[in-house]
């Protein structure tokens, strides 16, 4: 899910401070991922003697972090192409995903956002560049044509999704954001479940 659900995180604030006007021409996932990078510590500047009791705000691991920049990339795209499915989507039960999509990832962004502050990672605060264009792309479309461009969006974004969830809770290294994978992972497989269902496919 390298360039997607991202599940998630809207108009997510840059940690510490950490954006400036210098990435402001770069992808926002790449950027963040670029910040989170630099706040890793140093593994030849640190003694054996360090303050251990210091270590607790050090940042989560390069892993970790681009677990959460990805996840909140992908969470974040399929709030905004959901947005555009509660005006334009024709089918009923599209609009109802639609509004079921929006309020479950914007409370998973909520959640993601709690966490990354406590440990220094940094989100995208808006679409990754591909996701932007994803975002355009189905603007442009309306009616039934519309109808399956959001259905194709939502059933390869959640299958990305579980994926990544299902990785996410068996190989992350930080207790929260392991927790958050697995607590996380039955919502988007529901979602799947009822999309699934909307198109039609078992």
């Amino acid at each position: 899910m390298k360039k997607l659900f991202g599940v998630l995180c809207i108009g997510c604030a840059c940690v510490f401070g950490a954006c400036n006007s210098s990435s402001s021409n770069q992808d926002s996932v790449d950027s963040a991922k670029n910040i989170n990078d630099s706040m890793l510590p140093d593994s030849n500047s640190m003694s054996p003697s360090a303050d251990t009791s210091s270590m607790k705000s050090a940042p989560a691991s390069e892993q970790d972090a681009k677990w959460a920049v990805d996840v909140a990339n992908a969470g974040m795209t399929e709030i905004e192409l959901s947005k555009v499915a509660q005006t334009k989507a024709v089918n009923p039960r599209l609009k109802s995903f639609a509004d079921m999509m929006v309020t479950d990832h914007t409370a998973a962004a909520d959640k993601l956002k709690t966490i990354a502050s406590t440990k220094s990672i940094t989100l995208p605060d808006k679409l990754s560049d591909d996701s932007q264009k994803k975002l355009d792309d189905l603007n442009k479309k309306s009616g039934k044509d519309f109808d399956k461009a959001y259905t194709d969006d939502m059933l390869n974004g959640h299958k990305k999704a579980i994926d990544a969830f299902q990785k996410g809770s068996s190989d992350l290294q930080d207790a929260d954001l392991k927790n958050f994978a697995a607590q996380t992972l039955p919502t988007i497989q529901m979602h799947q479940d009822s999309i699934k269902a909307i198109a039609g496919k078992k």
